[in-house]
């Protein structure tokens, strides 16, 4: 009898044990990486031997990484820019219907600028003396499936450029992202994000294999990201910080100029400026991007940034999936989030923490941490999606007066007002202290 109580003991604590196990098991492959020591956002973490690199395209690369030179071929980052000459089927729009007012014509045009959402034309211009490139003054907005009046000069550094967009380069503006090698040497060494906009400038790399270039992915959490958030964050030219907006004039950039992956790209970009409880033209007052672009202004605030959870944890950084278009439900979010594990969700099953049906849009982990919220063009639609995952009550909306829109349970629910959706949280036990009653107070 006794041998038999011990074996049930042995027993349950095996069974205790493989059971603990379980519900951390899944983050013990990102132990290392969210443990990692800080690394000054003023350290400059480029690889010695990669200083006095030049760029020399991707075409080099795929001599010896043809596995993940392929995988990015079929991805968007290439497609960013393309030349209407080697592939014409890069136009989307229909210009057919180009209004009569326009400044160019489908033959004037040499690049394209983007195409998943909306589609601008790069046509040749020889603006200050310098040979350069301005956009048409209308472009296409993919969503709508219309042509819309276009002025490049109308962001932040509208009070610095002619309100002209012929007088207008894409060099200070798109072409720093959108070109591989433009912002960090001023050349347009290819088109769209190629391996060097992420992986650094790769001469010494091809004539020796054993130089270093630079792979984010050794880095501690916060550093890795830089190499996403030099373009997926909105910013202010750096020079702002010491000079007046007039000192810039006709020299604004929207990019920051010199940074090459590794370099501190904190002494390179100034972030969009964002304080919590203000609303801004980019940001709604709780941080929440209203435009495209605004990844890694709401990501590095976001409960995953400060927590160590990375861009590619989540994006393949070669294929760039999953994306909008292409995702994978809840798989994505599951690999780490299972049912009972420490980091949640603590709810037995998928219905009881969603309080939907679990094939329901309401059971979809994206519609309720990542609602649409932002607008690729002031004409498109609600498509872009939040990079913040914390849930936005519509106690917190109305609060903030974010369009009910932007709300996830409103999305869905427009036949229900606000307060009766928060109404519904309450119930189910799904707000704290914190969430409760902020817009009963503010009446």
């Amino acid at each position: 009898m006794k041998k038999f109580l011990i074996g049930v003991i042995v027993a349950v604590i095996f069974v205790g044990g493989y059971v603990g196990y379980e519900k951390v098991a899944k983050l013990l492959p990102y132990y290392e990486q969210l443990t990692k020591p800080r690394v000054s956002l003023e350290r400059d973490l480029q690889p010695d031997a990669q200083t006095k690199a030049t760029y020399v395209g991707s075409s080099k690369c795929r001599e010896c990484h043809k596995e993940n030179y392929d995988r990015w071929a079929h991805s968007q980052h290439p497609k960013m820019i393309q030349d209407i000459e080697k592939d014409p089927s890069c136009v989307v729009a229909d210009f057919s219907k180009l209004p009569e007012d326009a400044d160019f014509r489908l033959q004037d045009a040499v690049y394209t600028i983007g195409g998943k959402f909306k589609q601008r034309y790069m046509i040749p211009a020889k603006i200050d003396g310098k040979e350069d490139y301005r956009l048409g003054n209308y472009q296409w907005n993919v969503q709508t499936g219309k042509w819309q009046h276009f002025k490049p000069w109308k962001y932040w550094y509208k009070p610095v450029y002619p309100h002209d967009n012929k007088e207008f380069p894409t060099s200070k503006a798109c072409d720093g992202c959108h070109f591989t090698g433009y912002m960090a040497v001023q050349k347009r060494v290819e088109p769209g994000i190629a391996c060097e906009a992420c992986h650094g400038p790769g001469s010494n790399h091809v004539e020796e294999p054993k130089s270093k270039v630079f792979i984010a992915s050794l880095l501690d959490p916060v550093r890795q990201n830089e190499v996403c958030l030099q373009c997926h964050m909105r910013n202010r030219d750096y020079r702002l910080k010491t000079e007046p907006m007039n000192a810039l004039y006709k020299d604004a950039r929207d990019y920051p100029l010199g940074y090459q992956p590794g370099k501190p790209l904190a002494s390179y970009k100034l972030p969009a400026p964002f304080m919590p409880g203000h609303e801004t033209k980019e940001f709604y007052a709780n941080g929440m991007g209203k435009k495209n672009r605004t990844q890694g202004n709401e990501f590095v605030h976001s409960i995953k940034g400060k927590h160590g959870i990375t861009c590619i944890n989540c994006h393949d950084p070669h294929t760039l999936e999953p994306t909008a278009k292409h995702n994978t439900g809840n798989k994505l979010c599951l690999k780490c989030h299972s049912f009972g594990s420490v980091i949640g969700p603590h709810q037995k099953d998928l219905q009881a923490h969603t309080h939907h049906k679990p094939s329901s849009k309401g059971s979809l982990c994206v519609e309720c941490h990542m609602p649409k919220v932002g607008r690729h063009t002031g004409k498109s639609p609600l498509t872009v999606r939040t990079h913040m995952f914390g849930f936005v009550t519509p106690a917190q909306t109305m609060m903030y007066k974010m369009p009910k829109e932007t709300n996830a349970c409103y999305a869905c629910h427009k036949d229900k007002t606000m307060q009766s959706l928060q109404n519904d949280l309450e119930k189910w036990g799904m707000v704290g202290w914190d969430q409760r009653d902020y817009y009963k107070i503010q009446q």
